[in-house]
């Protein structure tokens, strides 16, 4: 490989910031105004999506290729750099060395300063991945080193050439230089260490090394200009410290008042510099050089000053504490530079600010300290004095707040603001009242409580404008950094310190306790945040290092720990020695730790706050610093009031302060609950929503009225495509919105607008689509469902306007949840709407994208903890993938016969392949090992984007069906595609072989049952036929040699659980094959029993299919216990699952040795059955819920099944016949597992209450055991006949039929009050009734869609007669319709009174009254069908009105003897009744008026009819002949027609009830 090959791997890191350009570019596309920049950014960011995933293979494969090469690579690179550098410093040296454009002194030497960071991060990885001997991650590491290293030379020549000073210049690049020249000796050292891993001299020369580079990056950062002052001041301040080791300090012959004078003025001094070196970090070098200069100064005179007053006091007690106060002083001096000069190289860095102004506050509050304990003045006037020293240094919190001074919410700062105002209003009424009555101590308390409020309120104010400001949505919140470097440093500085008194000789054994208790509490700190960090971040190499520094951190811990407790247990000199020695590994790996946290990659990103936003903080910051200002004047002006209360000017000066302080903080809370963030976004975005539901509400008028034009300057793909982001894009910000109203009022004002952006774009785009759509009914669908989104979420607006990000308003947090559902909802119904109708349209692009987002979301680090272990991933992929498989099939098939279907598969696909990728998210991360875990994303990553070009093409191929190149192309697209899934099922059977082993094996075994169930039926119905002349005994041996090679693959599988997956793998295949051989014999044995025997051939396939069902468990069971500890429940379920095995298997050799005996073959299967309804039962019993749930009607039918196997087992008792037994058997077996199940899945159903599913259970289980009783007493009938035993029968049989009853009672409680008996008389009534009702329905809607034929030699007449047709029998249809329904009510009331019963037991007048009702709604179905086929053919031409008129008369008199029927029994009060007379009332009105239509224009027929009489005599008279003749015939044929009806009617009226005998006569 040479230098240019190591390029590609930098690639890889473009992989996801590139990814997050595409979804941005995607996220801006609805809001382009110009639909051509619209389209063409659309198609950029497709196009480098689809670039990305190309690369991202291409990526991976050559870094699979070249994974041993990458450490050589890494050193070319660094030896090249070291050349590179020795060449700027002779162009420097010839006056040639310029910089290059952009470069500035500035920037360069903050690009030295962050690349030293990034160099320390990767050089301690580095470290960490050779001392675990990892090639693979050693060779990553190697590589980010060299990546550190090329940056830094990079910034260092930048440096050179903008430096004037040709000594700095020279001095930069030589230090630059040796970095590289070191790093290339750690990069071969690292080399020589994976060669030998775990060797200790390898091991300590690495360290060696490394400590190198580390030094001489030290000095490549103190030639940065301005970092050379800060060292020189932070020697002064050590070189001064030194005054302090003495061991006495005499007196320097000043007064004690000039030494105090003295002290007082040097401390202000060291404040003010100590403010000013705060500012100077934000400017120029110039300004921190000069700052720093002066601090050291100040410093040096304060600790003269310091050391002159320990010389005043001659108690020795006074002058340690003098001194020990000094000290401290000099640490946070030496804090606050060592956090300038670190901010000085990376200013940006928001943390390092903060740290800064705490370093400030601790110089100032150690100063407080040593001047309270030093200076005798009078009382009240140090108070005085501290007090102004603290609002001097929080002053700068005001100067420029655009950091995030702590973590306080903008809630929880107006809270702190009202709470320090009440402490600071008590304290200013004290500070008054004391200095009135020279209560002087009580004076001092007060200035010290409200200095302190004010600090407080100053920190809020800060904290609630920067919120301010970053919540304007121009303005850009900072980021969280994955780890807080600040964090690392404080931890790393006090664990250096507390091992520092482990090891001084003078710690006393208390002070080793302390040390220890400290050392403790940061490593575990430490710990918890790499955790996290690891859980965070995408970069494997960065979240294994963060794990692996983790324990190298506790394990070091635990050592010292160890040696601390021998210490503290025998406080002598080698227990000491040993503490000693046990700290230098602590220190190193907490140095390792925090050199690699301190990775620029890792760190926060500042806050950019907007114009708009700074202008929104102005006036909270102003009344803050009018308070801070009026607040030093009242301080100083009580200091002197305390000295001399009779002072009348300065009362009024006092007063003055006081009134500006109230006012400046009552304008301050004025200002934050004015300002508060988010409100003023929520009343814009809420107007712009009101006016997209205006232009909503008139393109639905619009489109009512068939006046949507459709838009011309662009295609409706574009348009859906608009749609469909904008859509997602409005999905995607919901919750966000949601969070930000509930609790970050900050970002309220940021979400609020981004997601009201979308809203213009998706109305636009809404309309558009709408009016390219043909059907009005999907053109409203769309119209509709969009205004409904667009009102849920001004809804949720409100609400989170309400809310405005307060965690407290509790009363707001249920109105927002409900809100959010509801626009939840919107969304995906709209989203489905439009699914459809681009499935439809072969519009697919939105898929793609879908595709392309889940692959990218699977390479992100997921938010929380996986819930399951990786065998439930790897489950579920295998489904899923296989799923995908067999859709890729399907969109094969259908591209030949139904290529419109596409689309529907197209989306189904993607829906499966966004399951697929984040099912494989978590499998990554719960594998065995990164690799693996790595290996799987990849697949499926490549799997997704060979989908993405499957569903382009099927798109293409809907658009054009006939184009035989795209069909190709799309065959050859899905063999990919099912290519990729065979590759992920690889790379998950690699994952855990064994276990995918059984996972495979159980999808077998499932398809081996189901093929027996087949050969069942095959069984029962008598056509399963033996081939040739063979007999059983030709099969036995082979049954019973397989039989027991399955019970030592049980004994493999079971052993496997708890060995490896190699050994497991093997258990499941070969498990597999022995059932498969076994299934195979048993059903060619029973084939040679001869279909003339089928109950014994059912015994011996239900045998087998019995061991299928247990070794399927037992296979689950296995997979399940995988890798678990002996006492898991998982191996007591595996356990379980092996008896069961066993007995099965034991079961079937009986079974096959009985088969030919037929003095006991029914035995045997009876003994099968009762083991078989036993193991159901079990299952039945197991209380978890069942895959499917089912309704009570499915269990009402299974339990008539109980009542014939009851009869059928009870006939087999008495008659003791083996055929008898046998055939009882076979039905037990079946009739009993289906009750079961139905009975489980209609207790599971969603709708059945706790306590009906209880009972259902309950007498489930009772009526089971109950007839299991049963075929036990019968199976000892058999072995012992008695006549004694057989009476016992009865009592066995009524103990089923109690169980069925009370089932049959529990279903009814399950569907409720309405539910009965089906084989109840009244209930079918019911029924009927209802289906003739669906029936007049039917006809209805038949005649809806008839029209009258177009008959143009016709007057005008004969039309209207057939729409008056059409009316009139439409209007009956409607009329009975109501009719049946009403008389469906009438059935339900009669049965809710008490006169119809609902379940009757023998009576006959209800079932005969039942019956009439029946038939009568049968006969209105009946009659009304008829009158819609005669009006049809009337309408036609092709039947006469005669037809029509009779058809009427039907529908009229069956009408009247429903009603009939239904009075028979009813109270003539009832509402229900009245309802029925009304409905019947409106039938025979309909009837009516189509007889006198038809009639009436019969007769009008007539009356147009002309008669042509001949002229001529002989044919006048042939004429009358003719006509008589005629009517003669006519009257022969009325006659016939009259005694046909009597006929009719006497035959119906023998079946007729008899309540309606008379009536019916009567009609």
């Amino acid at each position: 490989f040479t230098l240019t090959e190591l390029h590609i791997f930098h690639l890889i890191g473009w992989l996801i910031p590139g990814a997050k350009m595409v979804t941005a570019a995607k996220a801006t596309v609805p809001t382009i105004g110009d639909q051509a920049s619209a389209m063409q950014l659309s198609q950029c960011a497709k196009n480098l999506a689809t670039a990305l995933a190309e690369l991202r293979t291409a990526a991976q494969k050559a870094q699979e290729a070249c994974g041993p090469l990458e450490i050589d690579n890494a050193l070319t690179v660094v030896r090249g750099l070291e050349k590179d550098m020795v060449e700027a410093k002779a162009s420097a040296g010839d006056g040639k060395l310029k910089p290059l454009p952009g470069e500035t002194l500035e920037k360069c030497s903050q690009d030295v300063g962050s690349s030293t960071k990034a160099v320390s991060s990767a050089i301690a990885q580095l470290l960490s991945e050779a001392t675990q001997g990892n090639e693979n991650y050693t060779g990553m590491a190697a590589r980010d080193v060299a990546q550190a290293l090329r940056a830094l030379a990079s910034a260092a020549r930048g440096v050179a050439a903008t430096t004037a000073d040709p000594q700095a210049r020279n001095a930069m690049l030589d230090c630059a230089g040796d970095v590289m020249d070191k790093s290339a000796n750690l990069i071969e050292e690292t080399k020589r260490a994976i060669a030998k891993p775990g060797d200790p001299d390898s091991q300590q020369r690495l360290a060696q090394v490394a400590k190198a580079v580390s030094q001489a990056l030290n000095r490549s950062v103190n030639c940065l200009p301005g970092q050379r002052d800060v060292d020189n001041a932070i020697r002064t301040v050590g070189e001064a410290s030194k005054k302090l080791l003495a061991n006495s300090f005499p007196p320097s012959g000043k007064s004690f008042q000039e030494a105090q004078v003295n002290l007082n003025q040097a401390a202000a001094g060291l404040n003010q510099s100590a403010n000013e070196l705060v500012q100077s970090s934000r400017g120029t070098t110039q300004d921190l050089a000069k700052a720093t200069g002066k601090f050291g100064h100040d410093f040096g005179e304060f600790l003269d000053a310091g050391v002159d007053m320990a010389g005043q006091s001659q108690n020795k007690e006074n002058q340690t504490q003098v001194v020990s106060n000094l000290k401290t002083i000099s640490m946070s001096s030496s804090k606050l530079l060592l956090a300038a000069k670190v901010l000085s190289t990376d200013p940006n860095s928001p943390n390092l600010k903060n740290q800064l102004a705490a370093a400030a506050r601790a110089v100032t509050d150690s100063i407080n300290q040593l001047i309270t304990m030093c200076t005798q003045q009078a009382p009240g006037q140090k108070e005085c004095d501290n007090a102004l020293r603290e609002l001097e240094t929080v002053r700068g919190l005001l100067e420029n707040p655009t950091e995030a001074v702590s973590d306080l919410s903008y809630f929880d700062c107006i809270d702190s603001v009202m709470e320090n105002s009440k402490v600071l209003g008590e304290a200013m009424a004290g500070i008054s009242h004391n200095a009135k009555n020279s209560n002087l101590p009580e004076f001092g308390d007060s200035v010290s409580s409200g200095s302190k409020a004010l600090c407080g309120l100053t920190e809020a104010a800060a904290q609630g404008a920067y919120l301010v400001g970053v919540s304007d949505p121009k303005s850009h919140a900072g980021q969280k950094g994955l780890v807080d470097p600040g964090q690392f440093a404080r931890a790393n500085q006090s664990i250096q310190m507390a091992c520092q008194n482990l090891v001084d000789p003078a710690c006393t054994q208390s002070q080793v306790l302390s040390a220890a208790t400290i050392v403790a509490k940061h490593t575990s700190a430490l710990c918890n945040a790499c955790r996290l960090a690891s859980s965070k971040t995408a970069n494997p190499v960065a979240k294994r290092q963060f794990v692996q520094s983790a324990k190298e951190v506790a394990n070091s811990t635990a050592n010292l720990v160890k040696s601390i407790k021998a210490l503290d247990g025998a406080f002598n000199q080698q227990n000491r020695e040993k503490c000693r020695v046990a700290t230098g590994p602590l220190i190193e790996a907490v140095d390792n730790l925090t050199a690699f946290a301190s990775n620029p990659e890792f760190a926060s990103v500042p806050a950019q706050i907007s114009a708009e936003g700074l202008a929104a903080m102005e006036p909270i910051v102003a009344a803050a610093k009018t308070m801070l200002e009026s607040s030093t004047g009242l301080i100083q002006t009580a200091r002197s009031l305390a000295v001399n209360p009779k002072d009348p000017p300065k009362w009024s000066v006092l007063a003055g302060h006081s009134r500006t302080v109230s006012d400046s903080i009552k304008k301050l809370i004025t200002n934050m609950r004015d300002k508060a963030p988010g409100q003023r976004e929520c009343d814009e975005a809420i107007e712009v929503l009101n006016n997209c539901i205006r232009e909503v509400d008139q393109a639905s008028l619009a489109a009512i009225s068939q006046q949507l034009t459709p838009r011309e300057d662009i295609s409706q793909e574009a348009l859906h495509e608009q749609l469909a982001a904008s859509v997602q894009e409005i999905s995607n910000l919901i919750e966000p919105v949601a969070i930000a109203a509930r609790s970050e009022a900050s970002h309220l004002g940021h979400k609020v607008s981004q997601m009201v952006s979308y809203f213009e774009p998706l109305i636009m785009a809404a309309i558009g689509t709408a009016s390219k759509i043909q059907s009005s009914q999907q053109q409203m669908a769309v119209l509709d469902q969009t205004k409904t989104l667009t009102e849920s979420a001004l809804q949720m607006l409100y609400t989170a306007k309400e809310a405005g990000g307060n965690p407290k308003a509790a009363h707001t947090q249920e109105a927002l949840e409900e809100s959010v559902q509801m626009m939840k909802e919107a969304v995906d119904d709209l989203g489905a709407t439009l699914s459809e109708t681009a499935s439809a349209a072969g519009a697919l692009g939105g898929m793609v994208d879908s595709i392309t987002a889940a692959i990218n979301k699977m390479e992100e680090s997921p938010a929380g903890e996986p819930d399951g272990s990786f065998v439930d991933y790897q489950t579920t992929m295998v489904k899923t993938a296989k799923a995908i498989a067999v859709t890729v099939q399907e969109m094969v098939t259908k591209s030949n016969t139904n290529p419109d279907d596409l689309g529907g598969l197209a989306s189904e696909l993607t829906n499966e392949f966004g399951e697929l990728a984040t099912e494989a998210k978590y499998a990554a991360i719960t594998a065995e090992n990164d690799e693996i875990g790595s290996h799987i994303k990849k697949q499926v990553g490549e799997l997704g984007f060979n989908c993405t070009g499957l569903v382009t093409k099927a798109g293409a191929l809907q658009c054009s069906p006939n184009d035989s190149f795209t069909k190709k192309e799309l065959i050859d697209s899905a063999r990919k595609v099912s290519e990729k899934v065979s590759h992920v099922l690889a790379a998950l059977q690699a994952g855990n072989r064994g276990t995918q082993a059984c996972i495979t094996a159980a999808s077998t075994v499932s398809g081996i049952i189901a093929d027996l169930d087949t050969t069942i039926m095959f069984a029962t119905a008598g056509t399963l036929n033996r081939e040739n002349s063979e007999t059983f005994a030709d099969h036995r041996e082979h049954i019973l040699k397989t039989a027991k090679a399955l019970v030592e693959d049980t004994k493999l599988l079971v052993s496997g659980a708890g060995a490896s997956q190699e050994r497991l793998a093997q258990a499941a295949q070969s498990s597999v094959i022995t059932i498969t051989k076994l299934a195979d014999v048993v059903k060619l044995g029973a084939a040679s029993l001869g279909a003339e025997d089928p109950e014994t051939q059912v015994v011996l396939i239900n045998a087998v299919k019995d061991v299928a069902k247990a070794l399927s468990d037992l296979i689950s069971a296995t997979k399940a216990a995988a890798g678990k500890p002996h006492d898991d429940p998982a191996m007591l379920q595996l356990k379980n699952s092996a008896k069961v095995m066993v007995t099965n298997v034991t079961s079937l050799l009986k079974t096959v040795k009985a088969v030919e005996d037929e003095a006991t073959k029914g035995t045997r299967g009876l003994e099968a059955t009762i083991e078989h309804i036993k193991q159901e039962l079990a299952v039945f019993s197991n209380g978890d819920p069942p895959p499917k749930t089912s309704t009570p009607e499915d269990f009402i039918r299974m339990t008539k099944g109980i009542t014939q196997a009851t009869a059928k087992a009870v006939a087999a008792g008495n008659s003791c016949r083996q055929e008898d037994v046998i055939a009882t058997a076979n039905l037990s077996r079946r009739a009993i597992a289906d009750m079961l199940h139905s009975c489980k899945q209609a207790a599971y159903h969603p709708e059945v209450s706790k306590e009906v599913q209880n009972r259902a259970l309950r007498y489930g289980n009772e009526c089971a055991l109950g007839y299991l009783g049963l075929l036990e007493h019968v199976l000892v009938i058999i072995q012992k006949p008695s006549h004694e035993l057989k009476l016992q029968l009865a009592n066995y049989s009524k103990r089923v039929a109690g169980s069925v009853t009370e089932l049959i009672q529990a279903a009814e409680a399950m569907k409720g009050t309405e539910w009965v008996d089906p084989e109840d008389p009244t209930v079918i009534a019911e029924n009927e009734l209802l289906g003739a009702a669906a029936a007049i329905e039917a006809a209805a809607r038949k005649l809806e869609l008839l029209r009258p034929r177009t008959k143009p030699k016709e007057a005008d007449e004969s039309l209207n007669f057939e729409e008056q047709i059409l009316e009139a029998a439409k209007s009956i249809a409607a009329a009975t319709s109501a009719l049946v329904k009403a008389a469906s009510a009438a059935q339900r009331e009669l049965v809710a009174q008490g006169k119809v019963g609902a379940c009757p037991a023998n009576a006959v007048d209800d079932g005969q009254w039942s019956q009439g009702l029946i038939s009568a709604a049968r006969m209105v179905a009946a009659a009304t069908s008829n009158l819609c086929e005669a009006a049809n053919s009337a309408v036609q031409g092709h039947a006469s009105e005669e037809k029509l008129v009779s058809s009427a008369k039907q529908v009229s008199a069956s009408t009247a003897q429903l009603l009939v029927a239904c009075k028979v029994k009813a109270d003539q009060d009832s509402q229900t009744m009245k309802r029925l007379q009304a409905a019947g009332n409106a039938v025979k009105r309909a009837s009516d008026s189509l007889v006198k239509a038809a009639q009436k224009a019969a007769f009008d027929a007539q009356d147009e009819q002309a008669v042509v009489v001949k002229s001529k005599m002989v044919g006048g008279i042939a004429q009358i002949i003719a006509a008589q003749e005629e009517m003669l015939r006519k009257e022969r044929e009325l006659d016939e027609a009259r005694k046909k009806l009597a006929t009719i009617r006497q035959q119906q009226y023998k079946f007729l009830p008899s309540e309606l005998r008379e009536d019916g006569q009567e009609q």
